[in-house]
């Protein structure tokens, strides 16, 4: 009959073994994970470590994008006064007829009605923001 207390101490050695050996897995198992981490870490702060990074450029490129959308509405806004100008012009020649038809002092308050109305639109062309150069 084999001896027990030989059989157990080997199943022990063997199980500490096992338990050991284990262990280097998990250890082993745990730096690589960390290693992983700095290395994820380390390009993370070449990426994003200084947050003022390319600014500059990015705000040029918005500045640049700005002045493009100014200098487009810009011209829209001339286009849109000049068709108005157009549209004005139009019933002023409309009325022009009746115009000579009232009395003469209806007729001059008209007169003066239109060139008032006239030098506002010149004023409001003139104070009318341009495109930033």
């Amino acid at each position: 009959m084999p001896e027990f207390s030989t059989d157990v101490t080997k199943t022990a050695k063997d199980l500490a073994n096992v338990a050991k050996d284990a262990a280097y897995v998990v250890i082993g198992a745990g730096v690589l994970g960390v290693q992983r981490l700095q290395v994820r870490r380390q390009d993370l702060v070449k990426k994003y470590g200084d947050p003022t990074n390319g600014l500059g450029d990015r705000v040029a490129g918005v500045r640049s994008d700005l002045t493009g959308a100014v200098r487009d509405a810009d011209a829209r806004v001339d286009v849109l006064l000049d068709r108005v100008e157009e549209v004005i012009d139009r019933v002023e020649a409309a009325f022009a007829p009746f115009e000579d038809r009232l009395p003469a002092q209806a007729r001059e308050l008209a007169k003066q009605a239109r060139q008032q109305a006239k030098e506002a639109r010149t004023q409001l062309r003139t104070l009318r923001p341009t495109a930033v150069a």
